[in-house]
């Protein structure tokens, strides 16, 4: 019993052991929260490339829902051909339509776990607080499925996101670009994979979505 306990603290240390330091600071900083808070359609200019190449600019249609931690998602040409239908929910992302290049793999629910990553704030409390080596605030939580998720914000206001695998590599890199008012104004991510990927989103509309319930109606909030 008591081998088994030693493995499983040294298993935990060793994977924390990739992480980058955090500094302690004299009191715990206010942790970075640019994620949203209401239920939101979003919509954005996206530029998507894989292996170093750029693709043609698409539209993302997002409907996202943190009280719930719901997504659905459209991405469709210019011209307005759908090449991705998605949602998100606890249970994990479900595909309905999905047309090159997001049907290669797992790429269209690895995109909705990553928009999740973006618009959701990490669940519970953080396990460490400080500063990075940069003098950034760092925030540091336990990721739901496995990992560690970062969020960071310089002096500059600037915030990034991180996620960590279990082992301390990291997955992803998320650079908020916009301001406090409207952090999704521009946003930057980095996704490394067995084959790389970018998304690079300019916001063209930002909208709170009110449900007003009626009898005998259901919600018809809940599509992009």
């Amino acid at each position: 019993m008591k081998k088994g306990l030693v493995l499983v603290c040294a298993c935990f240390v060793l994977s924390c052991a990739a992480l980058p330091a955090l500094r302690p600071l004299d009191r715990p900083p206010v942790c970075p929260a640019p994620f949203l808070t209401e239920k939101t359609r979003l919509i954005h200019a996206i530029e998507a490339g894989a292996a170093g190449k750029t693709r043609a600019v698409l539209i993302g249609i997002a409907l996202a829902d943190p009280a719930a931690r719901k997504l659905s998602a459209a991405v469709l040409t210019p011209e307005g051909v759908a090449l991705l239908e998605a949602s998100y929910g606890p249970s994990g992302a479900a595909v309905s339509r999905a047309l090159p290049p997001f049907d290669s793999g797992e790429l269209a629910c690895r995109m909705m776990e990553d928009m999740a990553l973006i618009f959701f704030a990490p669940a519970g409390e953080p396990v460490s607080r400080g500063a990075s080596a940069e003098g950034e605030t760092v925030c540091r939580w336990r990721a739901q499925s496995k990992g560690w998720v970062d969020v960071l914000q310089g002096q500059d206001g600037r915030i990034r996101i991180r996620r960590y695998s279990e082992g301390g590599r990291l997955e992803r890199e998320i650079a908020l670009s916009g301001d406090a008012q409207n952090p999704y104004a521009a946003i930057e991510l980095q996704a490394s994979e067995r084959v790389d990927y970018s998304l690079k989103m300019t916001l063209l509309e930002a909208e709170e979505v009110k449900s007003a319930p009626q009898a005998g109606r259901e919600d018809r909030g809940d599509k992009p």
